[in-house]
């Protein structure tokens, strides 16, 4: 690993070594077996990953599955909201499959605030192939931070 940092490097926030509540969550966790231990980091307010999807996350002819698809967006923006230091869960997602994706197809995810209010937290998720920069499945959704006592 590069040592030297740039500016956006510093202001990194990362997931790893801080989660201990959720270590056998499918798409994160770093102690579930089967799962996909994706990582996440905050770069420039947008919560980044990055995601290559195996011949056994498949739906048909060697296409990931839509329900992988989606779990991986709804991770990187419920992990924007864990970086900054609260807890939500997902109250209402719509997800826009715009293209199928191939199983061994790297694809970079990207979540972002778009607007908070109170309890209610509104993001942007969006997954990107790699090597042509289009859009696999982009979606918004709400999450609900819990009530404070």
């Amino acid at each position: 690993m590069n040592t030297n940092k740039s500016d956006s490097e510093a202001d990194t926030q990362s997931v790893q070594g801080l989660r201990s509540d959720a270590n056998l969550c499918f798409v994160c966790g770093p102690e579930n077996p089967i799962g996909l231990r994706l990582q996440f980091r905050i770069e420039d307010d947008v919560c980044r990953s990055e995601f290559t999807p195996l011949p056994h996350h498949c739906g048909y002819d060697n296409v990931t599955h839509g329900g992988l698809i989606f779990s991986a967006l709804d991770d990187v923006m419920a992990n924007w909201i864990y970086l900054k230091g609260d807890k939500a869960f997902t109250a209402k997602c719509e997800i826009r499959y715009k293209d199928d994706l191939p199983t061994g197809t790297p694809v970079r995810l990207e979540g972002r605030c778009l607007k908070q209010r109170g309890r209610l937290v509104q993001m942007e998720g969006k997954m990107i192939r790699q090597d042509n920069d289009h859009v696999v499945a982009e979606c918004e959704a709400s999450f609900m931070k819990p009530p404070t006592p």
